[in-house]
């Protein structure tokens, strides 16, 4: 082969080999960037269990429990066991009960070196002795602070002759799915124990109206509960406080309440018992997409206004129907983190709140309650002067004015004004939604309804302006709430 063709074959065959080194730098770089990917996680927790062992604690309580009422034995009189039941009846008692100690166990952790600790609520709830075990052994009483039975949170205080080992708080708010986590505590009894995991799931809700939980496979178990759940730093980001088992054990689905909400409630434990959270005095849901469509939002959000009850809303000119679409200049996506924010907000702060109203945004200035002190607030309700007794089926509902029978049936309060569900057909849309006998129309289209000719002025209305859904406030039990139907 000649030198001008082997010239021409090495400038065919050039594109190949740059071709062929891309490829192999690109698999160097995959090759380093899995590396320090592998070096991100951790060989051992051994060092970090060792740097905050020290500020875990396991906790035993103690409770007096009257035991169980029951007929004593019956001697003959004359017996020469008489005198023995006697005494022994004595001993026991007025009516054969003696006391008996019920003792339970937890975890909880220091958070300052002057003897601060934070457990659950249900640890050391009806508790009469708390005793704090600390790793070196020592033992030390505590007495309650405070707690909140809301979040599930206490917090105890012990006093020592030197300072104590603690840990501090995290942000739990930058915590990331498939984040390494280390849960520590006393699990079955069995003394301080360490396991370790990643964050499963953010944002949990269980049950309580501040729920905000880190889901973690790290293992808890009974008697985790109280106990720090760390991150790599040696940082508290939450409060071990539940688990999800069919049998009782862990299953690698456990719940650390956040130190988000923590961090805020200790607060107000340490500077006033108890807590102090802000209350805005509104019922609310969240806004579905049919009830946007409805309410001609041009999106599903904010929290809607189904009762304001006196209190500061009311104060403010917020009206049932309203949408609360920012709180204190944050938006609002819905129910669940209003709530939160406002009871995160200081009592007696006036702040601004922006509603959604008849196609408008209006501004309020609502200066906040305080939660705690409006706990069981009954909602105002309009006068209402009842019409003659009616009916009609439409929407698959059969509906009837209110009457003297109808109230005392129902047991309605005489200010109580609407229409009455008598029956609804199963197939129907109302039903699907959750509508059933028995259930009060109170407001149609927006707008408060007193007979059968205000719900059908409010359908005709809503057909004329061209709307597809039809939103209507329903109150069961005295409860409101709003459901959208279709209008087609």
């Amino acid at each position: 082969m000649t030198p001008q063709a082997l010239t021409r074959t090495q400038q065919r065959y050039l594109p190949f080999k740059a071709v062929a080194a891309l490829i192999l730098g690109f698999a160097l770089v995959l090759a380093q960037a899995l590396s320090a990917a592998a070096q991100d996680r951790p060989g051992s927790f051994a060092d970090l269990a060792e740097q905050i062992s020290s500020s875990v604690v396991n906790i035993t309580t103690s409770t007096t429990v009257a035991s169980r009422t029951g007929p004593g034995p019956i001697v003959p009189e004359g017996s020469p066991f008489e005198d023995f039941f006697r005494e022994f009846q004595d001993r026991q008692g007025p009516n054969g009960q003696r006391p008996r100690r019920s003792s339970a166990l937890g975890s909880g952790f220091v958070i300052s070196a002057d003897g601060f600790i934070v457990t659950n609520n249900h640890v050391i709830d009806g508790a009469d002795e708390i005793l704090i075990e600390f790793f070196s052994g020592d033992e030390l009483p505590a007495e309650v602070i405070g707690t909140d039975p809301n979040t599930d949170i206490a917090l105890l205080k012990v006093e020592s002759d030197n300072p104590l080992p603690f840990v501090p708080f995290g942000d739990s708010d930058v915590m990331r799915v498939g984040d390494w986590v280390m849960a520590m505590g006393n699990p079955l009894g069995q003394g301080f124990s360490v396991s370790a995991g990643i964050v499963s799931a953010r944002n949990r809700a269980l049950s309580g109206t501040y729920d905000d939980y880190i889901q973690t496979d790290a293992a808890i178990n009974r008697g985790n509960s109280g106990g720090p759940l760390f991150n790599m730093d040696g940082e508290v980001i939450g409060v071990n406080t539940a688990i999800l088992s069919p049998n009782g054990g862990s299953i690698g689905i456990g719940f650390a309440m956040s130190s988000a909400v923590v961090t805020q409630v200790i607060d107000q434990l340490q500077e006033f018992g108890e807590t102090r959270r802000g209350w805005l005095g509104v019922r609310i849901q969240d806004v579905t997409p049919d009830v946007a469509e409805a309410m001609e939002m041009e999106e599903a959000r904010g929290a809607l206004v189904t009762d304001v009850p006196a209190g500061p809303a009311e104060d403010a000119g917020m009206q049932a129907g309203d949408v609360i679409m920012t709180f204190d200049g944050a938006e609002v996506e819905d129910t669940r983190g209003l709530v939160r924010r406002v009871g995160n907000t200081a009592v007696g702060k006036a702040v601004e709140v922006i509603v959604f109203r008849d196609g408008d945004r209006e501004t309020l200035t609502v200066t906040l309650g305080r939660r705690e002190e409006a706990e069981g607030a009954v909602p105002a309700a309009a006068p209402a002067e009842p019409e003659g007794p009616a009916t009609i089926e439409m929407m698959g509902l059969t509906l009837s004015e209110i009457d003297d029978e109808i109230r005392e049936g129902l047991d309605l309060n005489a200010s109580v004004e609407g229409l009455v569900v008598t029956d609804v057909d199963e197939t129907s849309e109302a039903f699907e939604k959750g509508l059933r006998a028995g259930d009060v129309i109170t407001e149609a289209g927006q707008n408060r309804i007193t007979s059968i000719s205000d719900f059908e002025e409010r359908i005709e209305a809503a057909k004329e302006a061209g709307r597809k859904s039809f939103l209507l406030l329903i109150r069961r039990g005295g409860d409101p709430r709003f459901v959208a139907l279709s209008l087609e």
